[in-house]
């Protein structure tokens, strides 16, 4: 279990494009991927705007080898974009895989596990939609007798293996030919650090060399953003509004959040396995801490203390104190009460210090991702040390605190150490 586990490649999938660099430029120059939204008409909606990745800045097809190309009919968006995510975080890596490059595999694929964070079943309108329709009864009323006896039969015959959370880590693990452990775990902005947890635990017990680990998410249909405007998570905002001051993380008059799609993959391995390959060691994952809140509302707060709890384990872990966290990457979702809650677990983990230390703030950039979301922020925190870079210049870190607290409760903390200390 003293295995040091480190991370070799990243692949974030954002509003701004594929790869990091395209979500780095973006934050140096203090632009953003919120725009008004496309997948669906927002006009009516409170926030008619979302961190949505342009059509014609992704195709699937062209990101999976051509004998699996059939195999896309059956993808949602969800897992198109973990397709897309795992292929850019192989390629940051330097890896040879089944899916990925020419030749032998760099690591034997019974030494690669897979875990990926997902969201719950996406219910898309138009397919759900053209099923129970033929349930409807002669007044017009629907009919939940007759759909459960034959109108269910007239969703298309994949339907399920489209939407499946685990279809993400599914279909990776395919092409890429990852045979070692595998998991899917869905809690919400939570999924994937508590994935790359798993990652980090699965690799020190000598069950794998290497994880591709993370999560991906897009809610951008029709019910899933109803939900989430129900839920009182999503700012209000006018299609007049310049969608780059709507989100406003720890503000005063910050109301909600917007949401985005996309996530991360991230190649996670051992220190040395990866030195004796040659491998750039971007950073070293030093710290992890994961708790569950146990407050009633988990949807527009979060518990202070149990994030906070969170901190100490990921630095009791670490064995690092207050004065050892150079940056924090938050959630800074725009919602007041997670944020405060936030804001309170620093301030009492790392006293004085919390308000003095640089905080990259992403979801003005990238929109809420979601499952995916612990993804983007475990990327840029990485880009970070790897770089001795904030997106504001140039800084010395030695280490990055990143933060998530999930709807639903789960909290996590994970705290990345700069590469070139091992």
């Amino acid at each position: 279990m003293n295995r040091g586990v480190a991370i070799t490649g990243i692949g974030p999938v954002t509003a701004l494009g594929l790869g990091i660099e395209p979500l780095w430029a973006a934050m140096e120059a203090g632009e953003t991927g919120i725009r008004p939204l496309e997948a669906f008409d927002g006009a009516a909606w409170e926030c008619p705007f979302a961190g949505e990745l342009p059509a014609d800045a992704f195709s699937i097809r062209k990101l999976v080898p051509k004998h699996y190309r059939k195999a896309t009919k059956v993808m949602c968006r969800d897992i198109e974009l973990a397709m897309g995510a795992a292929l850019m975080a192989v390629q940051d890596a330097g890896l040879t895989t089944a899916g990925a490059g020419e030749g032998e595999p760099t690591i034997a694929p019974d030494r690669v596990g897979c875990h990926i964070g997902a969201g719950l079943i996406c219910a898309d309108v138009n397919e759900l939609g053209a099923a129970l329709i033929t349930s409807k009864t002669d007044d017009g009323d629907f009919s939940l007798g007759h759909w459960g006896e034959a109108g269910m039969e007239n969703l298309t015959p994949l339907w399920l293996l489209k939407y499946l959370p685990n279809m993400l880590a599914c279909h990776v693990t395919i092409v890429h030919d990852c045979q070692g452990p595998s998991n899917t775990i869905t809690c919400w902005e939570s999924s994937a650090p508590l994935s790359m947890a798993e990652s980090v635990r699965v690799i020190q017990r000598g069950a794998a060399d290497a994880c591709l680990t993370g999560g991906v998410e897009s809610r951008l249909n029709v019910l899933a953003t109803w939900r989430q405007q129900c839920a009182g998570r999503l700012t209000t905002a006018s299609a007049s509004d310049d969608p780059a001051t709507i989100v406003r993380p720890y503000a005063d008059d910050a109301d909600g959040t917007v949401l985005g799609e996309g996530g991360g993959i991230l190649v996670v391995e051992e220190v040395e396995h990866a030195k004796a390959r040659g491998a750039t060691i971007k950073a070293v994952i030093a710290g992890l801490g994961c708790t569950q809140s146990i407050e009633g509302n988990t949807i527009t707060s979060a518990s202070a203390e149990s994030i906070g709890d969170a901190i100490a384990q990921a630095m009791q872990q670490a064995s690092y104190g207050p004065d050892d966290i150079d940056a924090i990457v938050p959630m800074g979702l725009g919602i007041p009460g997670i944020d405060q809650a936030e804001r309170d677990a620093l301030r009492s983990a790392l006293g004085e210090r919390a308000d003095t230390l640089p905080m990259v703030l992403l979801t003005p950039t990238t929109g809420n991702c979601c499952a995916g979301h612990g993804a983007v922020q475990l990327a840029v925190a990485t880009r970070c040390l790897e770089t001795q870079q904030l997106p504001s210049g140039a800084a010395s870190l030695r280490s990055v605190l990143v933060l998530t607290a999930s709807q639903g409760g789960q909290n996590t903390a994970t705290i990345l150490s700069r590469g070139t200390d091992v």
